[in-house]
């Protein structure tokens, strides 16, 4: 038996909860942007993918109208910064609602490192940075869709295995419904089926 939830008859905050305690889990883009004059802003976001390999482009999604939104339309520029279960409290930190014109690096204390290629700072303790140049960005009801050109990347050879990531070293965290987050755990692997060596459903083989 199922229980139907009709968004046409509930409130936006009872299918927001709804939403976000079934699309799970999240990855988290920290992104760190500069405003016009100056000041650094750091804030997660949830509502967070890739978009595109070719050329590299990286989205998330700003729901209402906050600095982070307003420094990319501003300067074009932001960047992902990795969000490692180590850095747990310092991500949440700079989830506060503070007032406009105050920095979360400062506020919450996290030091920051320059980028390459862009102007807003790296997180100085993130494993992974991926510096972007605003591709887009498209409107959608109470939310804005931010696509980034990935225009450098880079990442800690702590984190990195025979040159490539590493998942039990990179130890991301992700979001949840309520004030819920996730450390990953139980990590499985099965390789692609080609359909030259298809056998059967699952359940069947």
């Amino acid at each position: 038996m199922r229980i139907d939830f009709d968004p046409a008859e509930m409130s936006r905050n009872e299918f927001y909860k709804l939403l976000t305690a079934t699309v799970v889990p999240r990855p988290i883009a920290w992104v760190s942007t500069t405003s016009a004059d100056g000041t650094h802003n750091l804030a997660p976001h949830s509502f967070f993918t890739i978009a595109s390999v070719a050329p590299p482009v990286v989205q998330f999604s700003s729901v209402g109208r906050k600095d982070t939104l307003h420094n990319v339309e501003a300067t074009g520029q932001f960047v992902v910064n990795f969000a490692p279960e180590g850095l747990f409290e310092q991500i949440n930190d700079t989830g506060t609602d503070f007032p406009h014109g105050v920095s979360e690096f400062e506020a919450a204390g996290i030091a920051t490192e320059p980028s390459l290629r862009v102007k807003p700072p790296r997180v100085a303790a993130s494993p992974v940075a991926l510096e972007c140049e605003v591709h887009s960005t498209l409107r959608i009801g109470d939310g804005t869709v931010v696509f980034g050109r990935v225009v450098h990347a880079t990442v800690s050879e702590d984190v990195l295995v025979d040159g490539h990531p590493e998942i039990s070293r990179l130890k991301p965290l992700s979001r949840l419904g309520k004030d819920e987050w996730a450390a990953v755990s139980g990590v499985r692997e099965i390789s692609r089926i080609r359909h030259a060596d298809w056998r059967g459903p699952a359940g069947d083989r």
